[in-house]
């Protein structure tokens, strides 16, 4: 009777399905199902599914249902394992995969890694389509995988519309989500500096050509520890003879170490505590072993360089010390080793041994030859190769970069005032002279008018960075000749002369430049109205390097350091010149509010 009705429900369930195909075949476009992901958790589930969970669309395969009795119901699955705790007990199972962990998911993903074929027999793609019917709730989660189906060359439009859902989470298992997306819960990577140095320690002990005998356990008769301060602790296997011959401090140490006086045949046991730098020191002692030298620096940076000359100087290790020396003098340095080293020889004090010829590439005090005067000789052969140069562009940027040098340089004894004015009086004069033969009417070398003015204006910023303008000052407020004459050139070929004044005039007006106010009122008197004239060329030829708020400030300024009633000469002038040009005049509107106030406010 049990046998009559279980094949009574499979004859049942065998023509729903096929009436289902049928209805699918006649349908001209299915529309398709989203995809529900199903998550399989790590315990195995029982098979308790009924008629109603099936999923609408199932492939030809799983329809066909056997009418033998049901299998006997499974085992009591057995308590979960741990995440990330093989099972010992199911090799033939776990063997062909592992648990695979991505950051930032909760469930581990399963990796097969054994090949094409895992060790039970089965393929990979056979486990895929276990899955999808597993995920289905078709199958019993114990129960063997289906065997590989080699009859057909491609899966149909069924099998793939059922497989889908397996292809999707394969696919999202492959996605990784970057490093550079740091998770909250993530900890941050910890670097172990104490087990890269150990590790490279190691590789130091480790390595060493053919027939060296650098810590060899076979032949050697001390073993040497080294210890540093942060608790790195060392211990190689060296040679009496060779630390002997090549340093005065295991000389000393060792003399009474011989092999001859240690009875017992094991080697001794020689201690250096408060180390430096461990790893250094084992540098150091390596090159003992070393035929060339300087070869085995070449293979170092400067900074190891000089820490190897520090440990080669404390244990007197002649030739190491002149290798590190012959290395330094000839390798390149950066801005920062160059300190490094200059300080390192001046605390070593080896200039006996030849860092005399190091120290030259960065002192002139050591170098034969050469005093204080050459160097103001030097700085004054840059200064006229500038001022006489022919390529604009190229003078541009050599003023800015010895501007910057000077600028830079803490001494104030390289230049003398006398031979920078020497050099300031020179641009005058020829200033001077192209001007006025413009002003005549002969304009040959009128370009040569804004080429010297700007070399004043240059001149000018090094005397003022040394507080020694004054002079200068007076000079230029004398030049009458040149300001009445200064209307009869065109703009174009003189505003450059106004950018001198402009200059001045932030001096004053920023307390760089201290002059009496017989000086500064000479200034406003000679170069005040051609500077009005000026300054619209000058802002608009000139305005890469000039702030106009920054000289209309300064020009205020200077008015206003001067008595009351020749504030208000000046400024009542600037009043009605402003009304008529407007933007083609400074607007020194703030000192003119300042002069009201103290003219009608008392």
């Amino acid at each position: 009777m049990a046998a009559t009705s279980i094949s009574a429900k499979t004859s049942t369930a065998t023509a729903t399905a096929t009436a289902q195909l049928k209805v699918q075949v006649q349908s001209i476009k299915q529309k398709r199902r989203k995809c529900k992901e199903t998550t399989i958790s790590s315990s195995a589930a029982t098979n308790n599914c009924s008629d109603s969970t099936l999923p609408a669309l199932l492939s030809p395969r799983s329809l066909l249902c056997s009418t033998d009795p049901p299998p006997p119901p499974p085992p009591p699955s057995p308590p979960p394992q741990a995440l990330g705790v093989p099972d010992h007990g199911s090799n033939d199972s776990l063997s062909g995969f592992k648990i695979r962990y991505y950051p930032g998911s909760v469930s581990p993903v399963m990796d097969f890694t054994g090949g094409t074929t895992l060790s039970n027999g089965h393929s990979p793609w056979s486990f895929t389509k276990f899955n999808s019917a597993l995920t289905a709730g078709l199958l019993n989660p114990m129960s063997p995988p289906p065997p590989a189906d080699k009859t057909r060359s491609s899966p149909t439009l069924s099998e793939m519309m059922a497989n889908e859902p397996d292809i999707h989470q394969r696919n999202q298992a492959q996605i990784q989500v970057p490093n550079s997306a740091p998770r909250q819960n993530q900890p941050p990577l910890i670097v172990d500096q104490h087990a890269l140095t150990m590790r490279r320690i190691s590789d130091l002990l480790s390595t060493r050509s053919p027939g060296n005998q650098f810590n060899d356990p076979n032949s050697s008769d001390i073993k040497l520890t080294l210890s540093s301060k942060d608790g790195i602790s060392v211990s190689m296997n060296v040679h009496r003879q060779i630390l002997v011959a090549h340093s005065r401090f295991f000389a000393v140490k060792l003399s009474d170490r011989s092999p001859e006086t240690n009875g017992s045949g094991e080697p001794y046991s020689v201690e250096i505590a408060d180390c430096d730098d461990v790893e250094v020191y084992i540098e150091t002692l390596r090159l003992m072993y070393c035929k060339d030298l300087r070869k085995m620096l070449m293979r170092e940076d400067v900074s190891n360089v000089l820490g190897i000359l520090k440990v080669s100087a404390a244990i007197g290790f002649d030739a190491g010390v002149l290798s590190c020396l012959e290395y330094l003098e000839a390798a390149p340095w950066t801005e920062d080793e160059e300190e490094k080293v200059a300080s390192l020889l001046a605390e070593l004090r080896l200039e006996s041994v030849g860092a005399g010829e190091v120290l030259k590439r960065v002192s002139v005090e050591v170098t034969n030859g050469i005093d204080s005067g050459d160097n103001e000789r030097v700085l004054l052969k840059l200064l006229h190769v500038v001022l006489q140069g022919k390529d604009e562009k190229a003078r541009r940027e050599m003023k800015e970069l010895i501007l910057k040098m000077l600028r830079e340089n803490p001494s104030q004894n390289d230049l003398r005032k006398e031979s920078l004015y020497s050099a300031c009086n020179g641009c005058l004069e020829l200033l001077r002279h192209h001007f006025l033969q413009a002003a005549s009417s002969d304009l040959r070398d009128v370009n040569q008018i804004n080429r010297q003015a700007d070399n004043l204006h240059w001149i000018l910023d090094i005397l003022i960075d040394r507080q020694i303008a004054e002079d200068f000052l007076k000079s230029w407020a004398s030049q009458s000749e040149l300001s009445e004459s200064h209307s009869k050139v065109p703009a174009i070929h003189r505003f450059e002369i106004s950018r001198v004044t402009a200059r001045l005039f932030v001096g004053i007006g920023k307390g760089q430049l201290l002059a009496s106010k017989e000086v500064r009122y000479l200034l406003l008197q000679t170069w005040l109205v051609p500077f009005y004239d000026d300054f619209r060329w000058m802002m608009r030829r000139a305005s890469k390097g000039l702030d106009r708020h920054l000289i209309e400030e300064s020009l205020s300024n200077t008015i206003l350091t001067l008595p009351l009633s020749l504030q208000q000469d000046i400024l009542l002038t600037w009043f009605d010149r402003f009304l008529n040009s407007g933007e083609d005049c400074p607007n020194i509107q703030r000192g003119f509010e300042v002069w009201w106030r103290r003219a009608f406010w008392q």
